[in-house]
């Protein structure tokens, strides 16, 4: 009786042992977490039926509402854009995605000056904003290196204010992942196509994610449409080379191709609009992606090529090929 417990002792420590040794040779694999899409708060118009059905429909789109707007209407308590988007959604049961803007991309004017005291209200909101909602995302500032490339002093301003919001809001909502947005042609060096200068990877902006730190995701927008007349020509590594410049997770907050007419020579359709999203699909299978936001659901009131980027038509509602594609794609 004694030898069998002290050969059962043995067997145990034996496969104990070479158990651990293989785990340590076979190191269990971790599932790659799925990546959450969704849509921009893009409805038809904002009488209340068409809320009711954006909302509705962004169900169908994946699970992901993002707002992205001036500032100053997180402090707008009662009918602001933020407030909506993220007081609706439990009912709807999406994820929301808050970005806040303090410039103007296409000049770099700045909406407010960044002087003491908008700092402060900037910064006061974001707290407030972040103590009540508690959102799971928060973006301080949209296509940052567009204001680097037109005003570095005020760029260099954000950057440090950044550090102090990021910290505001942490103290207050911890688990909310804050970040900034970049937009990935600039940052790329590519400025040729619908840009209207020349593509040069001497231009490349990759360093100005270095001087966020702080940031909990890498996020961009990317149009790729601007630079490429055909979904086709987009290079293999469009996307995996962003893998060579942060080891941080990867999102993106806006991306989009137009389904209908655009400048001379940049006109689109809804196939290539479709195949757009398999394209985009199929380049980022490799990267890390904490989520990916469609532009609009709906075509915009706004300028060639965006007015076309919906997935659903804005006369009659009616869905694109892109919104299937859209929904069925991983």
């Amino acid at each position: 009786m004694k030898l069998g417990k002290n050969v059962l002792m043995l067997l145990l420590v034996a496969t104990l042992f070479f158990g651990a040794v293989i785990i340590s040779r076979y190191p269990t694999v971790q599932p790659r977490l799925r990546t959450l899409k969704g849509v921009s708060f893009s409805p038809k118009s904002f009488q209340s039926a068409d809320l009711t059905d954006f909302f509705e429909n962004a169900k169908k789109t994946g699970d992901i509402v993002s707002w992205a707007g001036d500032w100053d209407e997180i402090a707008n308590t009662q009918n602001g854009g933020p407030t909506v988007v993220a007081s609706l959604a439990s009912t709807y049961g999406y994820v929301p995605v808050i970005e806040t803007q303090f410039f103007l991309p296409s000049s770099g004017r700045l909406l407010r000056p960044l002087n003491e005291s908008n700092r402060q209200n900037y910064k006061d909101s974001a707290v407030a904003f972040a103590e009540k909602y508690e959102p799971k995302y928060l973006a301080f500032g949209i296509e940052v290196n567009m204001l680097y490339e037109k005003s570095p002093v005020d760029f260099d301003a954000f950057v440090d204010f950044y550090s102090e919001v990021y910290d505001a809001v942490k103290a207050k909502s911890p688990y909310t992942k804050v970040f900034t947005v970049f937009q990935l042609e600039k940052m790329k060096g590519l400025s040729g196509g619908l840009f209207g200068r020349s593509n040069d990877p001497a231009n490349a902006q990759w360093s100005l994610i270095d001087k966020f730190p702080k940031s909990d995701i890498i996020a961009f927008t990317t149009y790729p449409g601007l630079i490429y007349s055909n979904p086709s020509d987009i290079p293999s590594d469009y996307y995996s080379e962003i893998k060579s410049h942060t080891s941080k997770t990867i999102a993106f907050t806006e991306i989009g191709w137009h389904s209908g007419a655009g400048p001379s020579g940049w006109e689109s359709s809804d196939s290539e609009q479709a195949e757009f999203i398999t394209t985009f699909f199929n380049l980022t299978k490799d990267l890390s992606m904490e989520f990916v936001i469609w532009s609009f659901m709906y075509d915009q009131d706004t300028f060639e090529p965006f007015n076309s980027m919906g997935l659903r038509r804005r006369e009659d509602g009616s869905a694109k090929p892109a919104w299937i594609v859209w929904i069925d794609a991983n």
